[in-house]
């Protein structure tokens, strides 16, 4: 069995799970597939070789903002206890009214970086609030990005936006989440492929593409700078890596991609 490390996950507590990821396939036009709590994910990771994930967490309003990042530190925490190599990225909302003292709280909790989800949020990833929180991250801590959409209402991830980002803070680390752009591959690949400083995740684009096109994606991403993710909820663990398992690419690529790269990423200057 392979080791994994899910670098791409989303759980809410109990209360809200059923409603949250309701909210998430009206939002997508999907039906979700997971319940979407902490427990569900860990009772499933054993048959399917996960030793560790990247729990990502989204603010839809300022107000969330810090009582999400203290869950998350919390989580992080007891998934560690329960021996998974488990690593938390806290959120950010635009309107939070003091980025540096949440930042640095974060960094004093053992957070591992910030994650955005720009189309949920509505801020658009080349604006004033973005430059700002890349100002106190660069060189310090990872920004997580969801990326792109094919819908001409949800353009606030475009690649091409990214591709600013990255040319205004070089020694920003990134990852371009869905090979760089939820259904608008071919402008992740135009406008963000070779990019020193961007890393990616293959989560919710598995389904969507044939294992073929999955492939030469991975070779232009450049196979060491893609992570595992099955973008859970959205998609249960044992069926994401059955799709995975259909590309069609060497087993010591398939083992970075799965684990090694995401210990690489977490460990990496750039």
């Amino acid at each position: 069995m392979y080791k994994i490390i899910d670098a791409h996950i989303h759980t809410y507590p109990d209360t809200i799970a059923e409603k949250a990821t309701l909210n998430l396939g009206d939002f997508y036009n999907f039906e979700v597939q997971g319940k979407g709590t902490y427990d569900d994910l860990e009772q499933q990771a054993p048959d399917n070789g996960i030793r560790g994930f990247f729990l990502l967490s989204v603010a839809t309003n300022a107000k969330q903002t810090s009582k999400i990042n203290d869950s998350t530190a919390v989580l992080v925490t007891l998934s560690r206890a329960r021996g998974f190599e488990t690593y938390g990225f806290a959120c950010m909302h635009q309107d939070y009214p003091d980025f540096k003292t949440e930042i640095d709280r974060c960094e004093a909790m053992g957070l591992s970086g910030i994650k955005i989800h720009p189309d949920i949020q509505r801020m658009d990833i080349d604006c004033a609030q973005m430059y700002r929180i890349c100002e106190m991250i660069e060189g310090r801590m990872p920004l997580f990005l969801h990326m792109g959409d094919s819908r001409t209402e949800y353009r606030y991830s475009e690649p091409q936006k990214l591709a600013r980002l990255t040319d205004r803070f070089p020694r920003l680390k990134v990852v371009a989440a869905h090979f760089g752009g939820y259904r608008a591959w071919e402008e992740a690949q135009y406008y963000l492929y070779g990019r020193p400083n961007i890393w990616y995740d293959l989560s919710s684009a598995l389904w969507a593409m044939s294992p073929e096109k999955a492939r030469r994606l991975i070779a232009a991403c450049g196979c060491d700078r893609v992570m595992y993710g099955s973008d859970y909820p959205v998609i249960n663990p044992a069926q994401h890596l059955a799709i995975f398992m259909k590309i069609d690419i060497g087993e010591a690529e398939r083992q970075n991609i799965l684990y090694n790269n995401a210990l690489r990423f977490l460990s990496a200057e750039t």
